[in-house]
């Protein structure tokens, strides 16, 4: 199991997805550019001590990320089909989070494998990408018995 992050923009985003990445044990492909300097203080304050621990890897954009990945790509994405609840995860599956504003073009969302969406009340048109990724990489890990103990 991996997280993808298309071309984020908040720093203290990614931050908190490396700390939720060296939390679970779980790499992470950065597919550039950011939106930020990497080296932005935002981004260490966010995944705090935990970041350091973190597997994470830059691709320097699209193409370079998809012709080196394996494993399904999985876009979590406000018009996905599936429901979080309904969608039937696999160990090596990529959660690929698209931009903050923009989420991904139409050719990144042609290329996965699976749209998922998490449900939300009437009137909500999302969540923050870092809760995103944490609510779905919880229920990946769950269905795949990929948990920590």
């Amino acid at each position: 199991m991996r997280i993808a992050l298309y071309q984020p923009e908040i720093a203290g985003n990614v931050g908190a997805i490396l700390r939720l990445s060296a939390c679970f044990g779980v790499p992470v492909d950065i597919i550039e550019p950011c939106g930020f300097a990497f080296s932005d203080k935002r981004l260490a304050r966010a995944g705090m001590d935990y970041a350091a621990e973190a597997e994470f890897t830059r691709h320097s954009d699209w193409q370079t990320f998809d012709s080196a990945r394996q494993g399904r790509l999985v876009l979590m994405t406000t018009k996905g089909s599936v429901s979080l609840y309904d969608a039937q995860f696999e160990p090596g599956d990529i959660l690929l989070m698209g931009s903050e504003g923009a989420g991904v073009p139409d050719d990144v969302h042609a290329r996965a494998d699976l749209r998922v969406r998490i449900p939300l009340r009437p009137g909500f048109r999302s969540l923050n990408v870092g809760m995103s990724a944490g609510i779905a990489l919880a229920e990946a890990l769950r269905q795949t018995k990929g948990l920590p103990e």
